[in-house]
């Protein structure tokens, strides 16, 4: 196969706690500061490639990397910690033309001005339900389903050929 107008490579192993509760309280919060983790805000992220948190919704986020005894932390709130380390692959894009191949198969912006730096969003692609966050111009991630792992790679070195550019 000739060189792809991206890198694609399995993301390194990463802790994985899915996060539910009401992220505008303040307890919960402050309990996940004393866990290290700081809350993102709406379609966003905080931390970098190496551990982040990542914001899914108003009661729900995804702690990638050392997240402690988050399960144990939460106890006594209305909040609850799951690991989902062995339901998920994450793959790490990097490259220029990341969101133009992304664009060929999701229904988000992801221009430059339509999912900057920062930014997570949880849509489509491929036709798999996926997580799509960028960390910086050049390097993004995306989450899918573990069962459905070989189907987004392959989908994603067709979509990066450069046959498929859409730009040449």
């Amino acid at each position: 196969m000739s060189e792809l107008m991206i890198g694609i490579a399995e993301a390194p192993g990463r802790r994985m706690v899915a996060v539910r509760g009401d992220l505008g309280d303040d307890n919960l919060a402050n309990t996940l500061k004393l866990q290290g983790i700081d809350a993102p805000g709406a379609l966003g992220l905080t931390g970098g490639p190496d551990a982040c948190a990542l914001w899914f919704s108003p009661d729900e986020m995804l702690v990638l990397g050392a997240a402690g005894d988050l399960d144990g932390a939460l106890s006594g709130q209305h909040a609850m910690a799951l690991d989902v380390s062995d339901a998920r692959v994450v793959f790490r894009l990097t490259g220029a033309k990341v969101g133009e191949v992304l664009a060929k198969g999701a229904p988000c912006d992801c221009s430059d001005k339509g999912f900057p730096p920062g930014t997570v969003r949880r849509t489509h692609l491929a036709g798999l339900a996926v997580a799509i966050w960028r960390f910086d111009a050049e390097t993004w991630e995306i989450a899918c389903f573990r069962s459905f792992a070989h189907h987004l790679r392959a989908w994603l070195e067709t979509a990066a050929h450069p046959a498929a550019a859409v730009h040449p």
